[in-house]
């Protein structure tokens, strides 16, 4: 099915339009003829850049309402990348911020893993996502939790080169998989910002996703105290 195609793209999830579909988005300029495999895909939410590639799914995209709870699947997604056969790629770029780097490529295969984040959800910012679940699910994550943070830095000895988006996070990939990353800032229109007026505007600005673990909650109190004023902007999981 594949022979034609030389590179491959793994993206995690794409079910929405976030900062690491907007990364995608960029390799895909760079590499036009690649194909993308992803654990689950909605297209509807997907920009016409990304929908315009062959995408391919792994088996989460035929469980229950996978579009919607994808993350519950993640204790399955290690082995539902087993899904994905590479053999034909020469280049793997692994687009990482839930499991996706643990795929094989080909012995002579060159894999580059572009981390947005080490799974959070597994590392430094477990709590905050297993305190609003239900009393059972939180006992199973709790339970399987252990076994993903040693496949998560195992399969890190599968990435040949790392590159991040930042230095906080090259640090914390250092911390979690003893590996370097390399620094490559994200496809951010710095332009727009650069023409905006100087002048003090008489408020803060937060955007980006509402979610708990982006912590807007901190800006908001910092704020309060501060007796400043605060915009947010952005939809997600909370009002």
């Amino acid at each position: 099915m594949h022979n034609n195609k030389k590179t491959a793209i793994i993206h995690y999830w794409l079910v929405n339009m976030r900062g690491g579909e907007k990364m995608l988005e960029a390799l895909l300029e760079l590499f036009p003829d690649v194909d993308v495999f992803t654990h689950v895909l909605n297209k509807n939410a997907l920009s016409d850049r990304i929908k315009s590639h062959a995408i391919y799914t792994s088996g989460i995209q035929k469980l229950p309402y996978a579009k919607k709870w994808y993350q519950l699947y993640m204790p399955l997604m290690p082995r539902a990348l087993l899904d994905f056969d590479l053999h034909d790629y020469d280049l793997v770029i692994s687009s990482e911020a839930g499991p996706a780097k643990g795929i094989v490529p080909n012995p002579a295969a060159y894999h580059l893993c572009y981390c947005h984040s080490p799974a959070r959800y597994i590392w430094d910012l477990y709590h905050e996502y297993v305190r609003g679940l239900p009393p059972p699910v939180r006992a199973l994550i709790r339970r399987l939790v252990p076994a993903l943070r040693v496949w998560d830095v195992t399969s890190a000895n599968l990435v040949d080169r790392f590159v991040t988006n930042s230095h906080y996070t090259a640090q914390r990939i250092k911390r979690y998989y003893n590996r370097e990353a390399d620094v490559v800032f994200g496809p951010v229109e710095i332009e727009k910002f650069l023409r905006a007026k100087r002048e003090p505007a008489g408020y803060y600005l937060c955007a980006g996703q509402i979610t708990p673990y982006k912590r807007i909650d901190l800006a908001a109190e910092a704020c309060i105290n501060a007796g400043k004023r605060l915009i947010v902007a952005g939809g997600g999981d909370e009002p």
